[in-house]
């Protein structure tokens, strides 16, 4: 499978795999949809606002992963690389890292939601701030506020299997 590295992040590599491509056209497509169903924008509007969806939320899962690194380096157990698959991002760390206490698996996994929610209020206050710039730019900012809070804050605390909401019961039940 191909890899590209899209430099690094706070000392974290960034590469996207493959898979993200075709995950970024099914998510344009979704969202060029969506955008003639439900908002009254012209045609060429929707899609170009649909183009900057898909960027804004891999901007968001690279913000999101980037406050799972904040948290690791904090902690003193930094990630080493985050790899953009299908239509979300994987925390990588070493592999040679020694056994973990709970606590710092438990901190490391909540930096991502706490910074997703960070951009979700920055988006909401981008809402009222790009309204002279017309509606285009606030159902972007809308779109930014909706999807941080929703998919990369809340949605990434529901134990799911793969998630980080998974992550936090696993290490929440091995705490001292």
């Amino acid at each position: 499978m191909k890899n590209w590295s899209l430099g690094r992040v706070m000392g974290v590599q960034i590469y996207a795999v493959q898979s993200a491509i075709p995950g970024s056209l099914i998510l344009w497509v979704i969202f060029v949809g969506l955008g003639l169903w439900l908002l009254p924008l012209a045609p060429v509007a929707v899609l170009a606002g649909s183009l900057v969806a898909v960027f804004l939320h891999w901007f968001s899962e690279v913000w999101h992963q980037m406050g799972h690194a904040l948290a690791a380096r904090q902690v003193g157990y930094p990630m080493v690389q985050v790899r953009l698959h299908w239509l979300l991002g994987v925390s990588i760390y070493p592999k040679d890292e020694e056994d973990l206490p709970a606590d710092i698996h438990l901190f490391r996994a909540l930096g991502g939601p706490i910074a997703s929610l960070l951009l979700s209020l920055i988006g909401v206050l981008l809402t009222f701030f790009l309204r002279p710039l017309g509606i285009f730019f606030v159902y972007l900012a809308a779109f930014l506020a909706a999807e941080n809070f929703f998919v990369f804050c809340v949605g990434a605390l529901i134990p799911l299997g793969f998630n980080d909401g998974s992550t936090i019961l696993h290490w929440w039940r091995r705490r001292d």
